[in-house]
């Protein structure tokens, strides 16, 4: 047996066979299969490469972006296209609509051809006082519908954006610690004494109590009781003599109402639940009277 040597490269291998250790007698050389294997070469981007790379990104991005604003916007304007309806007493009613948003939960106890009277259970509300000393100035109401809006959309301690809900409550009251009633998110209240509105948001029924801290000193966060209230509705644009006569016709009407009447120092609510831009023969108002039962 003769000894041998195997030395091997990366491009062939040599065998050595000698009869004698010291003194190689031959060598057989075999080649092996070359593989030519070229490390892949990185060609340099450039300047005017990367900046068309680039601008195709921020396209992609901004395409994306954009289909979700489109798909929010376009979620929210059904609940506008869609509105829904109350049961309505008469032609005016039934002209009236209102966007498809969540508003305070009531159940309806009774119905004449001039009212309802209904159960409303509690809810949060979000409320700031108006500038002025009409309830429905166009100033001061929309300073406070901006100051509370920006608390609905993030300008609150956890920065949390939260739903839009209906209507747009306008309150009269007789004192200022009185706590507000109502349904739904914007409501204006009166302080018979000082000759001071108040405007309030009705909160999201989901946060219940756990609602976030307004940054705002403004803004106050209040828990409104359940209540019963008797409601007139009309359409069109509100107005302080509008309400006025409504609220008198409202007054007339529940004399002759044999189970509930007018609460003593109850308050007086307008809902307004129609965006600016509504037709006013759509619009839905109405004007909410506390009442309670009668003694037997």
């Amino acid at each position: 047996m003769f000894p041998s040597t195997i030395s091997q490269s990366p491009c062939k291998t040599t065998f050595s066979i000698s009869k004698n250790p010291k003194k190689p007698a031959s060598t057989i050389t075999s080649m092996a299969t070359k593989r030519s294997v070229a490390a892949p070469q990185r060609r340099t981007m450039s300047a005017f490469e990367a900046r068309v790379s680039l601008v195709l990104a921020l396209a992609s991005q901004t395409s994306s972006l954009s289909q979700r604003l489109l798909m929010e916007l376009a979620t929210e304007t059904v609940k506008y296209a869609f509105p829904r309806r109350f049961e309505s007493r008469n032609l005016e009613e039934a002209l009236m609509s209102v966007p498809d948003l969540e508003t305070v939960k009531f159940r309806v106890l009774s119905r004449t051809d001039q009212y309802e009277i209904r159960e409303v259970e509690p809810y949060f509300i979000a409320e700031t006082t108006m500038p002025g000393k009409n309830g429905f100035d166009f100033n001061g109401s929309s300073q406070s519908f901006n100051v509370l809006a920006e608390y609905l959309f993030g300008k609150n301690i956890a920065a949390e954006k939260m739903e839009m809900t209906t209507p747009v409550f306008t309150r009269k009251a007789e004192s200022e610690g009185e706590k507000m009633e109502m349904t739904t998110p914007v409501i204006t209240k009166r302080l018979g004494d000082q000759e001071k509105w108040q405007m309030s948001f009705v909160m999201p029924s989901k946060y219940g109590a756990n609602l976030p801290l307004p940054k705002d000193p403004s803004v106050r966060i209040k828990e409104v009781p359940g209540k019963l209230v008797a409601v007139i509705a009309f359409s069109g644009f509100v107005t302080d003599e509008e309400v006025k006569q409504r609220e008198s016709k409202l007054q007339d009407a529940l004399r002759n109402d044999r189970e509930f009447q007018v609460k003593q120092d109850g308050s007086v609510e307008v809902a307004q639940y129609n965006p600016p831009f509504a037709l006013p023969f759509t619009r839905r108002n109405e004007i909410l009277l506390e009442v309670e039962r009668k003694q037997e």
